[in-house]
């Protein structure tokens, strides 16, 4: 089985959310043209990445009603992403539509930058995996990626692919990162970027890092350029990938977690600490 990622390297306009939708329909098709199972949007395209957005003017599920209507009539998943309606202050969200037209999960994000302007927005609380058409879809959304707790918990909670919705700068180490959180959770990962200068490099890797025969294997995907603007493809072989993961040693198989008690302490020593903006 091969599930088959679209990824949209583009940068949406602010408060364009009429525009905005045109752009996501005109994606969804050629991703489908493509056959595509899903397409992957960066962070927040639908409302454009504008912070100072308030509550009342943030999306809501009842706005995505155009969206699964089109992934209904297409046939083809999409990771819709926007500034989105919270209890008090906006999330920064991603809904997983799925082929049929149902919202199969939102996602807010958990890791907040909140030393820098998203310290206006209201977190989200716990990582959430779907189910799209027998595969396990987890959900991380840009500084998410920078804490290897937040994939850690999604492939305890069943993530085969992880989706990445970004939007920032400097990605090289960043690119590195998140190979590593494939290889060492054994879960597909992709991610979209907005393009421009020191931009873009919107990429998919597979955990598969090594044959049967112990030999290294490259588990590059896709890795785009900067500054091209457009929709990009990645394969993810679902039954090499379950293959894999049932005889390799990554994962949930020898951790020992009785070790792990100071990862759920919130205090913070030197040289961490920071003085709230």
């Amino acid at each position: 089985m091969i599930f088959k990622v679209a990824i949209l390297q583009m940068r949406s306009e602010n408060r364009a959310y009429e525009d905005n939708i045109k752009m996501i329909i005109k994606n969804m098709t050629e991703a489908k043209i493509n056959n595509a199972d899903i397409l992957l949007l960066p962070e927040c395209f639908m409302t454009g990445y504008d912070l100072t957005i308030e509550n009342d003017a943030a999306i809501s599920e009842s706005d995505l009603a155009v969206l699964c209507d089109k992934a209904k009539e297409l046939g083809v998943g999409i990771v819709a992403t926007a500034l989105t309606k919270g209890n008090v202050k906006p999330q920064n969200s991603a809904f997983v539509i799925g082929k049929h037209g149902e919202i199969l999960m939102k996602y807010s994000k958990v890791h907040t930058c909140d030393f820098a302007d998203e310290r206006v927005l209201e977190s989200g609380t716990e990582f959430k995996v779907c189910d799209l058409d027998g595969v396990k879809i987890g959900i991380m959304i840009c500084y998410d990626r920078e804490y290897p707790e937040s994939a850690r918990i999604l492939m305890l909670k069943g993530a085969e692919i992880i989706l990445v919705p970004n939007d920032c700068v400097s990605m090289r180490p960043r690119l590195q990162a998140l190979s590593t959180r494939a290889y060492e959770n054994m879960c597909g990962v992709a991610m979209a970027n907005p393009n421009g200068k020191n931009a873009g490099n919107s990429y998919a890797y597979s955990p598969i890092c090594w044959d049967n025969n112990d030999e290294c294997v490259a588990n590059t995907l896709l890795l785009a350029d900067a500054e091209t603007e457009g929709l990009f493809y990645a394969a993810f072989d679902m039954d090499a990938i379950r293959k894999y993961r049932e005889r390799e040693m990554m994962g949930n198989t020898f951790r020992k977690v009785k070790a792990y008690s100071d990862l759920l302490s919130d205090k913070i020593q030197y040289p961490f600490k920071r003085s709230r903006k």
